[in-house]
């Protein structure tokens, strides 16, 4: 049987570990969903994304990009992913600073309600572009594409950030 005083010395490194792991990961998620170019796809030839549309060149085989059309819906995605992208990492930051400032006992309240934030900015952007993709790709090519893999990953980042978010303000300093 094992020591009850030595169970918690080694589940609470463990869930610093781990939570932070988390956080990286979901920050890195965040940030290919925000600049990489597969938000739609027409086949594997023409992607859109927050940013540009491109094709792949038949010659050279290379990909062409052109700065997406601009509109209202477009623009609230852009500022939303972006947004999102920073507060998680101010979030991390935040919990850095406060796993050596703040003293023992005390919550990790502040990068809970960062992350919390960045969950709900990366979900209104994320029903934004699935409700408004029409206008958002109207001037680009025909709409009989499909959603890319940055889509999903904005998709996926939402309930780990929500659920991180709850976890950091439950999480307590060890005494």
């Amino acid at each position: 049987m094992q020591n009850p005083q030595i169970l918690p010395l080694i589940t609470m490194p463990f869930l610093l570990v781990s939570m932070t792991l988390l956080h990286l990961i979901t920050l890195a998620m965040l940030f290919i969903a925000t600049t990489e170019k597969s938000w739609w796809v027409w086949g594997t030839t023409e992607s859109s994304d927050l940013w540009y549309n491109c094709h792949l060149h038949n010659i050279t085989g290379s990909w062409q990009c052109a700065t997406t059309p601009e509109n209202d819906w477009l623009q609230a995605v852009q500022v939303l992913m972006v947004l999102s992208s920073i507060l998680s990492f101010v979030s991390f930051l935040v919990f850095m600073w406060q796993l050596f400032t703040i003293p023992r006992g005390a919550l990790f309240y502040f990068t809970g309600l960062c992350q919390v934030l960045a969950g709900l900015t990366d979900f209104a952007a994320a029903v934004i572009y699935t409700l408004r993709n029409r206008e958002i790709l109207e001037g680009s090519r025909s709409l009989e594409g499909n959603f890319g893999y940055c889509f999903i990953l904005a998709w996926t980042c939402v309930p780990l950030l929500l659920c991180s978010g709850v976890l950091y303000s439950h999480l307590r300093k060890k005494e």
